[in-house]
Formats: C-alpha cells, sequence, structure tokens
C-alpha cells in the first residue's frame, strides 16, 4: 500500500498521551538470598509496588498496601532483599515483610527519611542511610526492629551505597562533603566492625581507602568469599573497576577498556556491576557511545568480554546477580521495545541453572543468541509492546563539530511511519537533559518516540558536561552552565539542518529542571533560532536556586558557575529572568505545584514577564506534582497540551 502524503507534524500514531500515562516504570530488581526469587520495584502512576516471582511461577504484588519510595534527596534506594525478606522504604521508614506471605511491619521510628537498606548476610542486622533535619548518617538497626536504631557513621555531609561483608567483619560505603557532588569527588570508607557483649555491631575502626576531593568512588560491593572489596574509580578518567584484597590492602585496576562503567550517582542503590556467587568473576554495564552493554571478566584473568545474548538490547540498568546461582537480572530496553524485567543464566559461572527458553516468536530476544547460549527470560514489560519495531525510531549516535571546534555527542531520533510520507526536512526537537550532570542513553525514549512516529525528529544533546564520555568532558561545563550546554545544542541544530535531517525553520527546544534553564537561556542568547521553546521546571534565577533548593544541590552551582559572592555578575548573566525581555519566541511552560528543586517561583517569575510583555506562552501547573510527572493524568496531559502548542506554532505557524 502505497504511503499518504501528510505534513511533517501530523502524521497519526498509536503511541498516544493516555498510553504514555499508563506505561510502567521500572526503577531497580534484586535477587533473594535464601531462594531464586526475583522482586523488582516498578511504579504504576505515581506508586511504587514492589512484585516477587519465584522461578517460573506467575509474579505476585507484595506491598499493594504501600507506596515504597525512599525519601533522602532524589531518592532511590527503595528495597534490599535477603533470607527470604524484603525490607522497604515507605512514609519515611523501613518495613520487613516475608516474601512467603503475610503483612509489613516498621522496623524504625517514624522521624526523618530511611534509604538503601542492606541486609547482612547473617540477616540478623541492617544497614541503611538516614536523613533528619539536614543531618545524612549510616545507621543500623535490628532486622526484627526490637532495639532503637543506632549511628555507625556521621560527620560527613552525604553518605551513600552502603555495604556488607559477607562474614559481618566489615561495612564499605561512600561518603563526601559539600560543595562536591558524588561525580566530583567521594571517600571509600571501611568500618572495621566489633561486637559487644549483646552481639550489637559497632565501628571499631574507620579507614578511608581510595577517592578523594577530586575523585569519585561509586559502588562498593565484597565478593561472596569476603576476599576482595570492589568499587568504581575515576580516577584514569574514566569510571574502571577496582578490587582491593582486604587480606593485603592491595588495589588493583580490573577494566581498562575505552567505556564508562559507572553512573552519576544522582539517586541512592545505584548498581552498574555485581559479583557471581562464586566470587570468579564480575559482570558489569559498558557505557560507550551512548549505549549500555552487559560484559564480564574473571578477576584473575581480567579480560573484558561482551555478554551477546543481551546484543539486542542497547541499555541495561541496575545489574543484579543471584548470590546462589549466578542468574544475572537486569531492566532492559532498546530504542524500539520499551523496558523489561528479564534474566538469564551466566554461562561463565561453574553451575549453570536450567534455562529457561522463550517461544521463537520474540525476534527481539532470539535473533542473537550464541550458539549453545538461552535466551533472556522476560519477567515484566513496561507496556503492552503492541507497536511494531518497524514503526519506532532507531536511535543514531551522531557526533557534531561544537562552536569551538570540539566534538559533541548527541542521539538522533529520524521521523518514522509505514503509512506516512512528507517532502522536505522534518521539524527537530533539540532535546536538553537534565542534571546538567547526565546523560541521554540509546533506550526506549517515549518522548522521542511519541514525536517522531508523528513526523517530528529529535536530537538528543548530550552536551559538554554530559557523563558517558569522559571526565575531561563532564568537566568541561565547570563554571561554563549556560555557555556550552547553549551553543552545544545550537550547533547540534546547525549540523541537522546542514546535513538535510531538520527543517531550520522549524526548530524547537526542550527540556526539564537544568534543561530548563538551557531553554530559557537560549532563548535569551539565541532569539529567533527558535521556532519555540519548552520548559519543563526550569532555573530562571539562579540566586534563588542557590537559596531554594533542597541539600543536595544546594552547592551545585559552585562548580557550575562559581562561589558566591565572587561570582555574582556571572550568576546574573546566567539567570534567564533578569534577561528577559530578550525571549521574543513562543514558549510553553510547565511546572510541578509541590516541587522541592525547582520551586514555582522559578517558573512563575518568568512566566509574570512574558505575560507583561504580550510573548506568546501557555503555563500549566500540576498540583501534587514535584520535580517530575508521576501521576497518569498529569502526563497525558502534558502531551496532549504539548502537541496542540507544537501544531499551532510550529508545525503550521
Amino acid at each position: 500500500m502505497p504511503k499518504q502524503s501528510a505534513p511533517y507534524g501530523t502524521w497519526s500514531s498509536a503511541i498516544t498521551p493516555k498510553s504514555l500515562g499508563e506505561s510502567l516504570v521500572f526503577e531497580d530488581v534484586q535477587w533473594d538470598s535464601a531462594s531464586d526469587t526475583l522482586v523488582w520495584h516498578e511504579r504504576r502512576g505515581g506508586k511504587g509496588i514492589l512484585v516477587a516471582q519465584a522461578d517460573e511461577q506467575a509474579p505476585r504484588d507484595l506491598t499493594t498496601d504501600f507506596a515504597v519510595r525512599a525519601l533522602v534527596g532524589y531518592g532511590g534506594g527503595n528495597f534490599t532483599v535477603g533470607n527470604g525478606q524484603v525490607i522497604f522504604a515507605a512514609e519515611g521508614r523501613l518495613y520487613r515483610q516475608a516474601l512467603s506471605g503475610g503483612g509489613a511491619r516498621a522496623i524504625t521510628p517514624a522521624f526523618g527519611s530511611a534509604a538503601a537498606p542492606r541486609l547482612a548476610a547473617s540477616g540478623d542486622w541492617l544497614v541503611y542511610v538516614h536523613s533528619d533535619e539536614r543531618r545524612d548518617v549510616l545507621a543500623l538497626v535490628d532486622a526484627e526492629g526490637k532495639l532503637w536504631p543506632r549511628k555507625l557513621a556521621e560527620g560527613t555531609d552525604f553518605v551513600m551505597q552502603p555495604a556488607w561483608h559477607p562474614a559481618g567483619d566489615y561495612l564499605a560505603y561512600i561518603a563526601w562533603d559539600h560543595p562536591n557532588m558524588p561525580w566530583d569527588g567521594t571517600e571509600l570508607r571501611l568500618i572495621t566492625l566489633e561486637y559487644d557483649r549483646a552481639g550489637v555491631p559497632f565501628a571499631a575502626r574507620t579507614d578511608t581507602i581510595a577517592g578523594d576531593a577530586t575523585t569519585a568512588i561509586f559502588q562498593p560491593e565484597f565478593s561472596p568469599d569476603g576476599r576482595y572489596l570492589a568499587y568504581i574509580s575515576d580516577q584514569t578518567g574514566l569510571g574502571q573497576l577496582m578490587i582491593y584484597e582486604l587480606a593485603t590492602r592491595q588495589t588493583k585496576p580490573v577494566t581498562t577498556s575505552e567505556s564508562e562503567k559507572a553512573d552519576p550517582a544522582w539517586i541512592q542503590g545505584m548498581r552498574t556491576y555485581g559479583w557471581t556467587h562464586d566470587s570468579r568473576y564480575l559482570i558489569f554495564i559498558q557505557n560507550h557511545n551512548g549505549q549500555r552493554r552487559l560484559a564480564y571478566l574473571d578477576v584473575q584473568q581480567p579480560t573484558e568480554t561482551r555478554l551477546e545474548a543481551l546484543n539486542a538490547y542497547s541499555n541495561v540498568d541496575q545489574v543484579a546477580v543471584s548470590p546462589r546461582s549466578s542468574r544475572i537480572a537486569v531492566i532492559a530496553s532498546s530504542s524500539t521495545c520499551p523496558a523489561r524485567v528479564i534474566s538469564l543464566p551466566f554461562e561463565g559461572a561453574s553451575d549453570v541453572p536450567p534455562t529457561l527458553q522463550l517461544p521463537a516468536s520474540d525476534p527481539l530476544t532470539m535473533q542473537v543468541i550464541p550458539s549453545g547460549g538461552a535466551a533472556p527470560f522476560i519477567h515484566k514489560r513496561s507496556s503492552n509492546e503492541n507497536i511494531a519495531a518497524a514503526d519506532l525510531s532507531v536511535a543514531q549516535p551522531i557526533t557534531w563539530t561544537g562552536h569551538d571546534g570540539e566534538p559533541v555527542h548527541g542521539l538522533y531520533y529520524p521521523p518514522v511511519s509505514q503509512r506516512f510520507t512528507s517532502s522536505g526536512q522534518p521539524p527537530v526537537i533539540l532535546y536538553i537533559h537534565g542534571g546538567p550532570t547526565s546523560q541521554v542513553i540509546d533506550e526506549y525514549f517515549p518522548a522521542a518516540q511519541f514525536f517522531a512516529t508523528r513526523g517530528i525528529a529529535l536530537l538528543a544533546v548530550n552536551y559538554r558536561g554530559s557523563t558517558g564520555y569522559g571526565k575531561a568532558y563532564m568537566n568541561k561545563l565547570r563554571g561554563n552552565w549556560g555557555i556550552y550546554d547553549v551553543e552545544d545544542a545550537a550547533t547540534g541544530a546547525t549540523h541537522l539542518a546542514n546535513s538535510g535531517l531538520a527543517d531550520p525553520k522549524k526548530l524547537v527546544i526542550l527540556g526539564g529542571s537544568a534543561g530548563g534553564f538551557t531553554v530559557l537561556q537560549s532563548l535569551v542568547e539565541k532569539p529567533g533560532l527558535y521556532k519555540a521553546g519548552v520548559c519543563l521546571y526550569g532555573v530562571s534565577n539562579q540566586f534563588g536556586l542557590v537559596m531554594d533548593t533542597h541539600k543536595f544541590e544546594e552547592r551545585y552551582s559552585e562548580s557550575l558557575l562559581g562561589a558566591l559572592p565572587e561570582a555574582a555578575e556571572v550568576y546574573r548573566a546566567r539567570s534567564p529572568l533578569f534577561h528577559a525581555n530578550r525571549i521574543v519566541d513562543p514558549i510553553i511552560v510547565y511546572q510541578g505545584e509541590d516541587d522541592p528543586v525547582v520551586p514555582r517561583n522559578q517558573s512563575d517569575a518568568i512566566v509574570a514577564s512574558l505575560r507583561a510583555r504580550n510573548v506568546p506562552h501557555e503555563y500549566h501547573v500540576y498540583a501534587g506534582e514535584g520535580h517530575g510527572w508521576r501521576k497518569s493524568d498529569t502526563i497525558a496531559h502534558y502531551y496532549e497540551s504539548l502537541m496542540k502548542f507544537l501544531l499551532q506554532y510550529v508545525v503550521y505557524g
């Protein structure tokens, strides 16, 4: 059937605002140590639910009476599993519940917030991150919740990623102080534990074994045999896996490839690698060119080898290795495959369990299985996957030359349809990620697919300052926020136009949070370049951000802009509110009413200027939403209103 001719941006699409609001979001996946029960955290609308699946039994919800969500900083570290129990965060407390059934019982008191629980191998003790009245500590409580929690480590502004030694002899964790962020410089601390007469562990000694103010350490994990402590260090300019031998106190690197092994630690509970149960192998993520693939190595003969059974997925997240059978579980997706919770046996391990085979009708997971290998088993899909891969846009990694001659990276999503065609070049959305220390990955990106299937291309700009391309690339934004991000978006747009991939008269810039700041600053600095702007909870006043934001980021701007009061002129120059008279292009602004990170007053102020000067604009404030959308109705309304705005001011404008 011949394709129908229709203008770019008007194609009909099976990806509807309602369907985007109804999709699940997977946040973590972990194995129980007493069985091969897999537990994962999924967000349905605004509520976090824990789901468990034992072997090939049907999955079942564990926590329908609770909204499972840790509330330290941006969240994360929602639960842990072990000894047939799940410990989860809800309402600021930690709760314990048996995987076999029964209700949940609180084991920490109702003050402050708890996150990142880790259960000792014995099942008797629990360590976690506790935050209250701007004090973050590493806390200890018995797993039954009979004793009052006690502090194990304090004295730093932040703690993260606690880990138990399998014999209970040590605890490892990450610590750092303002003004650093966890990707700037952190310390790996090793606590030597002793036990009092009642059998309660206490910190007898604490040593810093890696990291400093300019070296970031990520995710300490002890080997199951207790011999090693693994972690990731960026001391070479890329995050690489290291192992520290406890007996000799010697450290050696075990990865060297030109790929990033860590992620910027925006939240608690992040994992990019895991040990196999026999302590022989490390399973880890290689982040290269915007794709995150799974690899492994033998710690005695460290050669990095790609795990080919997952090659069909261009992004994997939250690596979990079973402590019993070395099965691997991850959250996986690709440009054309929405997120799935999957698992597979690791064939490099010494004992591989019986494999679970998928039907040959699933082409994504069957097409790249090596000879003799087993297909990944799909535990849960985030959507119905009714849209054919041919009807979805495949991300294309691209590199272009920045305004100063240096390379800039991004992912381009071309328009796609089997039913429609258009002449000329498409409109393009320049998507600016938040952070700004973050990265757009080649994963299933609902926004990109929503637009691409309607005939609007999208370029996700991994501007200088983004992660995944080395520390030097990330540090380019130091003192230059509002410069490199603005210029890299503009040169990306020019590159697409010169390559015939974009209509230069129909460019849109879209971003949220730090990306929203870049939208506003771009409209200030480059009026007329963009046909329209889309700003989600963006920073308009840098002074206000420093005064009003939450503890985690309250000194983030010192590295991005400089320390106050010395850098006051820089803050004024990079505050779009003080130059709002230069914004003349149509803009739509979105804001959560209860945003603790970028408060509503930031958007109110810029909108007041737009209104006073009759600049074409829309303003949408969502009650009950914070820093990002969680409610299904909010997500649906966001896409509906945004598409109407783009049709009016870009497609037909």
